[in-house]
C-alpha cells in the first residue's frame, strides 16, 4: 500500500483501545473526546483494562493521564510491570502519569482566583461555583493529556454520602470539565457482577458518551470475564457480549465468542 492511500485511511476522529479483539467490535473505533464508563464488579478487570488502554497510547507518543483514588501509584506500577508494559519507561519518556488522590482532595479548583474550595464543606449547591473547575490537573503543568483514566466515580460517590444534590452537580460538572479538555476520558464504576445499573446513581451512564460493560461471571466453582459495548454515542458497533479472558500479557477479547445463558 502506498504511502497517500495509507494517509487517505487514517482515522482521526476515532481512536483504538489496542487491546486485542476489542476493537473489532467496533465499525471505526471510539470517537475521539468521548468520556466512557468502564463498569464491572470487583475482580472483573477494569483497572486493568484501562491500565492496557493507557500503556498502548503512551508507547505510541500519546500524553496519558492516570487519576486514582484507590490504588496506590507503586502498586499500580506493579500491575503494569506484571503484564510488561514498562510503565517506568512510559513515565520517562513523559507521555505518562500516574497520581493518586485522596477522596478529601475532591475539590473545585478557581483557576482566575487560584483557591480549593473544599466540596464537601458545600452543602448546598453554590451558582457561583458553576465557573469553577470540579477538578485540578495543575500539578501537571504543560502537560495536555489525550487520555485520562478517572478510577474511580464510585469512590468520589462515596465522599457525598448524604449530599446526593451536591454529586449530581459535581459529577454533572466533571463530565463537561473533560469534555472541554478534549481528552477520550474513561471513568470506572463499581456494580454488581452482573449489573442493571452501571454508574452509582444511574445518572453517569447517561451523561457519558460510552458505556463498556466487564462482566465476571461465576459458572459452577469457577469465574469467566465477559465484555460489552452496550452504548456509544457517535459510533457504530456490535450489541453482543464476548468473551474476555485477563493473560500474561493483558487482556485479550475473542469478538467470536459470544456470552448468551451465563448473562440474564
Amino acid at each position: 500500500m502506498k504511502l497517500q492511500e495509507m494517509d487517505s485511511k487514517y482515522d482521526t476522529k476515532h481512536v483504538k483501545t489496542g487491546i486485542p479483539g476489542f476493537d473489532d467490535l467496533f465499525e471505526c473505533g471510539i470517537p475521539k473526546g468521548s468520556s466512557v464508563i468502564i463498569a464491572g464488579g470487583t475482580g472483573s478487570g477494569k483497572t486493568n483494562f484501562c491500565l492496557q488502554v493507557l500503556a498502548h497510547h503512551a508507547s505510541h507518543g500519546k500524553k496519558c493521564y492516570f487519576m486514582g483514588f484507590e490504588e496506590s501509584e507503586q502498586h499500580l506500577l506493579d500491575h503494569m510491570n506484571d503484564f510488561g508494559w514498562d510503565p517506568e519507561g512510559l513515565i520517562s519518556s513523559g507521555n505518562l502519569k500516574i497520581k493518586r488522590f485522596l477522596t478529601s482532595e475532591i475539590y473545585y479548583y478557581d483557576k482566575k482566583g487560584g483557591s480549593d474550595i473544599q466540596v464537601m464543606m458545600t452543602k448546598e449547591v453554590d451558582p457561583l461555583l458553576m465557573e469553577l473547575e470540579p477538578l485540578s490537573i495543575a500539578d501537571s503543568v504543560g502537560f495536555k493529556p489525550d487520555f485520562i483514566v478517572l478510577d474511580s466515580l464510585t469512590a468520589i460517590a462515596s465522599t457525598f454520602q448524604g449530599k446526593e444534590q451536591s454529586y449530581r452537580f459535581y459529577v454533572e460538572r466533571l463530565f463537561r470539565f473533560f469534555e472541554k479538555i478534549g481528552a477520550t476520558t474513561f471513568l470506572v464504576t463499581e456494580t454488581q457482577q452482573i449489573p442493571e445499573v452501571f454508574s452509582p446513581t444511574g445518572v453517569e451512564e447517561f451523561l457519558a458518551d460510552g458505556v463498556i460493560v466487564i462482566y465476571n461471571i461465576r459458572r459452577q466453582n469457577i469465574r469467566e470475564n465477559a465484555i460489552e459495548v452496550l452504548k456509544m454515542r457517535g459510533a457504530k458497533h456490535q450489541k453482543k457480549i464476548v468473551a474476555m479472558s485477563i493473560t500474561s500479557k493483558g487482556i485479550v477479547v475473542n469478538p467470536n465468542k459470544e456470552v448468551y445463558s451465563e448473562i440474564e
